[in-house]
């Protein structure tokens, strides 16, 4: 993993299904519930990362893709790379229905592991 030593930064990717339609708020609140269930699940898991992630400013990236297709294989690349991930999946209360797939985090990770995964994708 980075450290301020090596130079490497830490960035954790969120990863919104653009497909969706979701209104500007929606996808704001979606992907904030990626970025708190990586950091819940990360602070415990994996300590070291979380830290580095949090000492260099905890750098968040929100990116798009067209189809659930796109994240689902975006979410097995990752995890092949052993980088952590999280799907949220909405309540299904406002916007869409019940367990729609939203939004893919992944990470806290190097820059430079995660852009092999998401490197192509254009921002939100």
């Amino acid at each position: 993993m980075a450290d301020r030593a090596s130079g490497d930064s830490v960035k954790m990717v969120l990863v919104l299904r653009h497909e969706l339609g979701l209104s500007a708020g929606k996808a704001a609140v979606q992907v904030a519930h990626a970025a708190v269930m990586l950091s819940l699940d990360e602070k415990v898991r994996r300590r070291r990362e979380f830290r580095l992630w949090l000492e260099q400013g905890q750098k968040k990236v929100a990116l798009k893709v067209e189809t659930i297709a796109e994240l689902e294989a975006l979410r097995k690349k990752a995890e092949a790379m052993g980088i952590p991930t999280v799907v949220v999946e909405d309540a299904g209360l406002t916007e869409v229905p019940p367990g729609t797939r939203t939004v893919l985090g992944i990470g806290p990770g190097t820059a430079g592991q995660i852009d092999r995964v998401t490197g192509n994708l254009p921002l939100l």
